[in-house]
């Protein structure tokens, strides 16, 4: 096993300058060892320095872990990255000014990595367009030394497209489950398979040097060639986690679970739970009555749409659908917090690059996101909120390719308290922040797009249901207890339409039992 060396060899041959393919997504897919072994050898060496560091999802625990270990000024020049919420060493030197980011959306991300493996200088896609990502407004731009041009506005055939710079990736830091001999890498205890095949290719064809970690070794001929993730041909260096406990778990809130790679686990009343009474379910219920039999294929986002599959299944209706997460799940219960990504007992788990192809092709039925502010013409921002850097992550991806949309949020944010009281809505205490305002600091979802290719937008909140249509945002429903000009009109910045015919959100969603929810 040639291939094998230590940590500390392999991140040697990294060299200054280099463009780093990171795999990972939170913790799963985390070369952890890695990152440390570099951040070593930078801080005794001075060396590499002024890397570019890639990566769809951020790999990191939201404090110290993962790509938060190379957070030196020196070590990294700039950062191209879809989500970065997980990453806040690297993101406090992107406020401060000390390194460049550029922020694509996730799905194009993992398409890149395929396009620079070959060769090929820009993508093209839809995706992006009349968000900060185009040209027109930031060109994905995150701070003010950030000036190099990533995007490009082409048009073909009388459309517009934007046209993504294509990195070339020269190096990649990878993970797997097992290598054999010859230097194949397995997955099989990886919740996600993400884009590493893609990461490899391109830094092997670039000239550059492959790194995997792996939990062991195995004998030639043990992997199965369809169970191969990362041929050898790709592959430099393995490197065997020494602190598998602490540097290779499937995820930080797991160590290892078998059932988040493997469906014969018998797991009892796996979905058998339900989410206590209170706003997040109001929401969640009314959210839900958005479904229609023709919805197959469904996306659920993090948050307050995470209780909305609870809603469903506490109703009797989980089987009426297969929902899907945009890193690569099929099928299963979607896990959150620290296990984001991984899903128990999925029907498949696919490259994410090919997930993000079925939903740009348009695969998706319907998705269920997050809310967090919109502007009179529907556009949202869920990327930016002052010096701090979220990051779009698969957002705009989903928003700009699936037909059917419902926002999920409460009305007002910053302490707000609410209480559910003989199937009233009780506000409690209003928060202190608006999110239904008159500008928005950067556009995550175009209202104006979404608009012109006659998308069905709903935005479900505890007291109000509001619908985007042609002339802006109209409130269509009311909650009972909530009075529409204090509660509503007066929690806005601007004037919404209100249906004339204005009707009350329905009863069952404020009262405690289940609704005997339909979907017709």
């Amino acid at each position: 096993m040639a291939k094998v060396v230590s940590a500390e060899r392999a991140v040697a041959q990294i060299k200054d300058e280099s463009i780093v393919g990171i795999g990972g997504f939170l913790g799963i897919g985390s070369a952890e060892e890695l990152f440390l072994a570099l951040e070593k050898r930078f801080l005794e060496q001075g060396r590499p320095r002024n890397l570019t560091l890639v990566h769809t999802g951020g790999v990191g625990d939201g404090a110290s872990r993962g790509k938060n270990v190379l957070a030196h000024e020196g070590l990294i020049k700039r950062l191209i990255g879809g989500h970065f919420a997980r990453v806040p060493k690297l993101g406090a030197m992107v406020e401060e000014e000390l390194i460049e980011c550029y922020n694509i959306p996730q799905g194009i991300l993992s398409h890149l990595y395929r396009e620079s493996a070959a060769g090929r200088p820009r993508l093209i896609s839809k995706v992006g367009l009349n968000t900060f990502v185009d040209p027109d407004i930031e060109g994905a731009r995150v701070n003010g030394i950030s000036r190099e041009v990533m995007v490009e506005k082409v048009s073909f055939d009388g459309e517009e497209y934007l046209a993504y710079k294509v990195p070339k990736v020269n190096a990649a830091l990878l993970r797997g489950t097992s290598a054999d001999a010859l230097g194949n890498i397995s997955l099989e205890h990886e919740p996600l398979t993400l884009e590493g095949i893609s990461i490899a290719s391109a830094a092997r064809n670039n000239g550059g040097i492959v790194i995997v970690q792996v939990e062991k070794l195995v004998h030639e001929g043990s992997i199965a060639p369809q169970a191969v993730g990362i041929p050898h041909i790709m592959v430099d260096y393995v490197v065997v986690a020494q602190d598998k406990e602490r540097h290779h778990r499937q995820n930080y809130g797991t160590y290892f679970d078998p059932r988040f790679t493997r469906r014969d686990i018998v797991s009892e009343n796996l979905f058998a739970f339900a989410e206590p009474m209170g706003v997040r379910k109001v929401i969640a219920r009314r959210a839900a009555m958005c479904m229609r039999p023709e919805f197959k294929t469904v996306n659920f986002g993090i948050g307050i749409p995470e209780a909305v599959c609870s809603v469903l299944q506490e109703e009797g209706l989980g089987d009426s659908y297969t929902p899907i997460i945009e890193s690569g799940v099929i099928g299963g219960m979607a896990l959150g917090d620290m296990n984001f990504g991984a899903s128990i007992s999925p029907d498949a788990i696919i490259d994410q690059t090919y997930m993000f192809d079925f939903i740009d092709g348009g695969g998706l039925d319907i998705s269920f996101l997050g809310l967090a502010q919109c502007d009179p013409q529907g556009n949202i921002n869920v990327s930016r909120f002052g010096k701090k850097v979220a990051g779009c992550g698969g957002f705009i991806d989903i928003t700009q390719n699936v037909d059917h949309i419902v926002f999920c949020g409460t009305f007002t944010a910053g302490g707000f308290k609410a209480g559910i009281e003989d199937g009233k809505l009780r506000i409690i205490r209003e928060g202190k922040i608006k999110k239904f305002v008159s500008s928005l600091q950067q556009i995550t979802f175009s209202g104006k797009m979404a608009r012109a290719a006659k998308k069905h937008i709903t935005f479900v909140t505890e007291r109000a249901v509001l619908e985007l249509g042609d002339e802006g945002l109209t409130v269509t429903e009311l909650a009972p207890g909530a009075d529409l000009e204090r509660d509503v009109l007066g929690q806005m910045e601007f004037p919404p339409l209100v249906r004339g015919d204005l009707k009350p959100m329905p009863e069952a969603v404020f009262r405690d039992p289940p609704m005997g929810l339909k979907i017709t």
